[in-house]
């Protein structure tokens, strides 16, 4: 009899259904990780929202409510719900007269490791920064995570000197990073020692928002005040 080769009939069968299984378990994963994303994404967007909400008022000293304003194409601001996702956004915060005490900002740009989030405080009347948070951040724990916990460096933002020049149209000194310890000037950010590049990170990021978006907030000042409930 002639005999038959068992290694050829079973092996490509065999590889076909592990092939089928492999692509099969691939799909339901890709679904499941689908899935739990958009299952999540609304309570991940309204802690993001909370977390938000709290930190204005951390980074405005004395607020008790607070507004959103858009930035609009002609470099005027008006109110809005803060819904939309393409709209550059400032948040004025209010004491309990309503009286306009600060207005809170975003800025971003790249640390150590990965894009840094922040939020700062602006005091119209000191023409100071006077709060400072971290929205986001992924430095390396124990080094440049001390951005969000350094005592010293967080003492930086407690009236950082972002005043105008005469016609209120330009910052008159940028606000720059420093090294630990040479900080002479009330613009300047006194850098941390072993996390000298997230630090400096901060120092620049704070430049480049501040210069632009001060001397916009000053010019619309009567946008924020709230005089219509004065």
């Amino acid at each position: 009899m002639k005999e038959v080769d068992a290694t050829n009939t079973i092996a490509p069968a065999s590889s076909m259904k592990m092939l089928q299984a492999m692509v099969g378990i691939g799909v339901l994963c890709a679904l499941l990780i689908v899935l739990t994303f958009e299952g999540t994404l609304p309570r991940i967007e309204k802690l993001k929202a909370e977390a938000l909400e709290k930190a204005i008022f951390k980074v405005i000293p004395g607020s008790v409510s607070k507004k959103t304003f858009k930035l609009n194409g002609n470099n005027s601001f008006t109110e809005t719900s803060g819904e939309e996702k393409e709209a550059q956004l400032v948040y004025a915060g209010y004491d309990e007269n309503n009286k306009l005490v600060g207005l809170a900002v975003e800025a971003s740009g790249m640390g150590f490791a990965d894009v840094l989030r922040i939020l700062y405080g602006y005091d119209p009347k000191k023409q100071a920064v006077v709060g400072f948070y971290v929205l986001e951040s992924k430095e390396t724990p124990g080094l440049g995570d001390k951005i969000e916990k350094d005592a010293d460096f967080l003492a930086n933002f407690n009236a950082l000197d972002v005043s105008l020049v005469e016609d209120f149209s330009a910052i008159k000194n940028t606000v720059i990073p420093v090294k630990h310890g040479a900080k002479k000037n009330p613009w300047e950010v006194d850098g941390i020692t072993g996390a000298t590049i997230s630090s400096r990170a901060i120092g620049d990021i704070f430049g480049a928002s501040t210069e632009h978006w001060i001397p916009l907030i000053y010019k619309n000042i009567d946008t924020f005040t709230n005089k219509s409930n004065e």
